[in-house]
């Protein structure tokens, strides 16, 4: 029975698996039938400044941040740092004002789009101090210890009362 349900399963991977490539190759063919070359060029461009450039700038900037910080403080600044660094590939055309486009499509100004993004980062940095400090104290101000439940004894409530320690008085417990 189960071996069944496990060959309809992979059934399906592969059916899923030819639609994606049936849809990355129509993606590809509408993508490319303009021109190819500069798209081909954008896309080596951007593997060789991520490979060459990005990927050892920034792991030498968390390195060093773990050897200032430790292994695991870093964690408060690498969140929002990602945040704020995905909020600036996103809006960067916007944040560095470089798009007439969009302010002649919609009739808005684009000169707000810095300081927003700076606010916003300034408000994830800040909220990861908090969270920070909070931990740092070791209170949580906001989590309570759960109900934890405890079985009845299966023993008698004699046999309980006897097993008890005793008080230093010689009557017993009532």
């Amino acid at each position: 029975m189960g071996g069944t349900a496990d060959a309809r399963e992979a059934g399906v991977r592969y059916v899923l698996l030819l639609a994606s490539f049936a849809l990355t190759g129509y993606a590809g063919v509408r993508l490319l039938e303009d021109d190819w070359f500069a798209v081909a060029l954008w896309f080596v461009g951007a593997a060789v400044l991520h490979d060459l450039v990005l990927l050892p700038l920034y792991t030498a900037l968390d390195r060093g941040a773990q050897q200032a910080l430790g292994p695991g403080r870093v964690n408060y600044v690498r969140v929002p740092a990602v945040l704020s660094g995905l909020l600036l590939l996103v809006f960067f055309p916007l944040v560095l004002r470089v798009s007439d486009y969009y302010e002649r499509a919609t009739l808005h100004d684009i000169d707000v789009y810095l300081a927003r993004w700076l606010w916003i980062t300034a408000a994830l940095f800040a909220l990861s101090a908090v969270v920070f400090a909070v931990r740092r104290t070791g209170r949580r101000p906001f989590r309570h210890r759960p109900f934890r439940h405890r079985p009845f004894s299966r023993r008698p409530a004699a046999a309980r009362r006897s097993s008890a320690p005793r008080s230093s008085s010689s009557t017993p417990p009532d």
